[in-house]
């Protein structure tokens, strides 16, 4: 009887781990699968994301002030993060309680005239046949909001607004206080042989965000006072609000500037011909002056950003994330710029090292060829 030879293959098949080649194909899909992952939940996400970057905005805001009272007082740094808050409630409460009545008064001045307003411009366009005629934008109106929805999705953006706002300050509050806590944190994340290389990373971001916001809120005032001072002396109605509105708009360049020139002649011509004149002259006078000297000298002293870079990214922003986005834009923008800056000193410290052992290299090898 002859014996049955039976053959037993002792290698992993394709469809075992064990398989080498299986095991890195492995390897690389689920790093694929991972980024894919971790891209559906930042798009998921954004928002939230969105939000705790504005927290960060406002606790690298209350950083930056309490850093400039300890280098003039030499108080511990809970004490002058708890003035800097102070004097923000402070001052938010002085201007409500001093021109609050006042304020309130001209926003609704300055709603009713920007609806006559509107209404003057689209009766100009309308007679030229560019537009329909009001009573048909009207019924169109109606019939795509609708009253009760229009209503509704107001008083639930308003609760929404409001109860992020509120986040992003409790966000900044507590990250202000202990700031240290949070660096660690966030570099604990990473892996230890580059810890030391993100530490120096993530503190050149702050320091940028600290300039730039300064910087920022410095235009602000000045642009703010300037407008307000300049359309009262013109006789323009509703200064102060156009003033105030004209620099909180200043935080957002170039497109909060050309926000605010559209409210302020649309006031000033509502008074006349004059004051609209007027109006326009100061609108510019203050842009030239801010984009041809203050804004230089904040760069020179802050973070110089490419004006075509900086409305290129409030755009792409704006459209992906709304006004949130619009608003972040700048600081996004700035953190890139550093985290790229970063990664090309390291990229040319590491060739310089690479250049060096091999000139070394060769040296050694000269030496012992002779």
């Amino acid at each position: 009887m002859s014996e049955d030879h039976v053959s037993v293959v002792h290698e992993p098949g394709p469809n075992e781990l064990r398989d080498p080649l299986v095991r890195a194909e492995m390897r690389r899909a689920s790093v694929w699968f991972g980024m894919a992952i971790a891209a559906a939940l930042v798009v998921l996400l954004i928002q939230p994301l969105l939000l705790i970057f504005a927290g960060l905005v406002v606790a690298s805001m209350l950083d930056g002030g309490t850093r400039l009272i300890r280098r003039a007082l030499p108080i511990p740094r809970g004490v002058a993060l708890l003035i800097v808050v102070l004097l923000v409630v402070a001052f938010v409460a002085g201007v409500f309680y001093l021109t609050g009545v006042e304020i309130a008064s001209q926003a609704e001045q300055l709603r009713a005239t920007l609806e006559a307003q509107s209404v003057r411009v689209t009766a100009w366009l309308s007679q030229l046949g560019v537009m329909p005629e009001a009573s048909d934008l009207t019924g169109l109106a109606q019939q795509a909001l609708g009253s009760v929805g229009k209503v509704t999705s107001f008083i639930g953006g308003a609760i929404g607004a409001i109860g992020s706002f509120f986040l992003v300050m409790v966000i900044g509050l507590f990250v202000a206080m202990e700031p240290r806590l949070y660096e660690r944190g966030l570099q604990w994340m990473v892996p230890m042989g580059s810890r030391d290389q993100f530490a120096i990373t993530l503190a050149r971001m702050a320091r940028t965000m600290r300039i730039l916001l300064a910087g920022r809120l410095a235009g602000m005032v000045f642009e703010g006072a300037l407008t307000w001072i300049l359309l009262s002396v013109a006789g323009v109605p509703m200064a102060l609000l156009l003033g105030i509105l004209t620099g909180m708009l200043a935080f957002i360049p170039n497109i909060g500037a050309f926000i605010s020139g559209v409210l302020m002649v649309a006031v000033g011509f509502s008074a006349g011909a004059n004051e609209g004149l007027w109006a326009i002259a100061i609108y510019f006078g203050v842009q030239t002056f801010d984009g041809y000297v203050l804004l230089p000298l904040v760069a020179k002293h802050t973070v110089d950003m490419p004006p075509a870079l900086t409305m290129s990214s409030q755009i792409l922003m704006s459209t992906l994330f709304g006004f949130l986005g619009l608003a972040l834009a700048d600081p996004i923008v700035a953190m890139i710029k550093v985290a790229l800056e970063r990664s090309a000193e390291q990229a040319k410290a590491a060739g310089v090292a690479r250049d060096a052992a091999t000139a070394k290299r060769r040296r050694v090898r000269g030496k012992a060829a002779s």
